[in-house]
């Protein structure tokens, strides 16, 4: 068998099917890499920089003997890694896998030989890594067909999303959870560490992919996303798929102000006390002295009801704010007037007002 070169689209597709190997260094792989895809490198950190700084002091032959020096200790366990992969894949008859490095060079080509050798349908991502990068970038500079969910906080925007994907079968992207973070001063109490900018992207490009992939799209091509700013955490959204955000329908939910009280202090009261004194502690130039300090003393009296109430009124300044900066290009708002925090009922309004209308 020989090893097949196939182009960016061809292999994204492929990806969904068969497991993707990615031979570039763990350090490489960690700051962000093709979702899904599985760390099979070929040299480590370490091991890489002297190959890389051989190369370009001395040779490309003699970076490629260092190279092999290294690859020759590995090979048993690189086949044994990528038979481990299938197994946990349940599919241990599989022979087909894709492969990749930085620019489809010499670390794919190794480890492809070796694989191809021992039996395996090896397919490698033409131009590598770099390809994916640039299909990412060209990918979120397209319009897309979003429905987006607005309201103040403590909507349960979040919820909504869910609703309409578990129970509908509406497509949805949440941007949120894509970046482990809710969006406000609080957002990262309780989220895992935020991923990367550039994985950030790639996990935000994979999931639209599998979307437009998707047979029923042709149909039914809406994407239904939740309003945010475009700095979500330590994370932006890309300006192009920003801009685009802008331009697409809003729907606003307009729920009761004690209504969302309830629902954040029900929420966010669950949370460490600790975590939530040094969120309000980050916010306080902006929330006011006399409105942190108490705040801060609700929360020490476990008064979760009023330090929430001081802190929703401030998001709510906040987010009439973002309004009004986008009031010229919010064109298509769709209002819909809910009596409670009822994410079954909240969600079938919507529908009512955007889908069936």
């Amino acid at each position: 068998m020989a090893i097949q070169v196939v182009e960016i689209e061809e292999f994204i597709k492929l990806s969904l099917k068969y497991p993707v190997l990615d031979v570039r260094s763990p350090g490489e792989y960690q700051h962000a890499h093709i979702p899904n895809a599985y760390c099979v490198a070929l040299f480590d950190d370490h091991e890489r920089a002297i190959v890389g700084t051989i190369y370009k002091r001395q040779s490309r032959e003699d970076a490629i003997k260092k190279g092999l020096e290294f690859f020759g200790k590995k090979m048993l366990k690189i086949v044994e890694d990528v038979e481990e992969i299938n197994v946990k894949l349940k599919d241990k008859n599989n022979k087909t896998v894709l492969i990749h490095c930085w620019r489809g060079g010499m670390r794919s080509a190794g480890v492809g030989w070796l694989l191809d050798l021992y039996g395996f349908k090896v397919m490698s991502l033409k131009g590598g890594y770099k390809s994916f990068r640039n299909w990412t970038i060209n990918t979120l500079a397209k319009p897309f067909p979003f429905k987006i969910i607005g309201g103040y906080t403590g909507s349960g925007k979040t919820e909504i999303l869910q609703e309409l994907k578990t129970k509908f079968n509406h497509f949805t992207i949440d941007l949120e959870g894509i970046a482990r973070h809710k969006g406000s001063a609080f957002g990262a109490i309780g989220q895992k560490e935020q991923p990367s900018q550039e994985m950030f992207e790639n996990v935000l490009t994979f999931e639209l992919f599998k979307i437009i992939s998707n047979e029923i799209y042709n149909s039914r091509p809406v994407i239904f996303i939740e309003d945010e700013s475009q700095r979500i955490g330590t994370l932006n959204i890309p300006q192009d798929f920003w801009v685009n955000l802008r331009t697409c329908q809003t729907i606003f939910l307009e729920i009761p102000f004690s209504e969302r009280l309830q629902y954040i202090t029900k929420h966010y009261g669950k949370l460490d006390r600790s975590q939530l004194a040094a969120a309000i502690t980050r916010i306080q130039k902006r929330l006011g002295g006399l409105e942190t300090k108490q705040s801060l003393g609700h929360l020490l009296d476990e008064n979760y009801e009023s330090c929430f109430e001081i802190l929703l009124k401030y998001y709510d300044k906040l987010y009439n704010k973002a309004i009004e900066r986008k009031v010229e290009i919010m064109k298509d708002v769709v209002r819909v007037q809910c009596d409670h925090v009822d994410c079954g009922t909240n969600t079938s309004k919507i529908l009512s007002k955007t889908i069936d209308e």
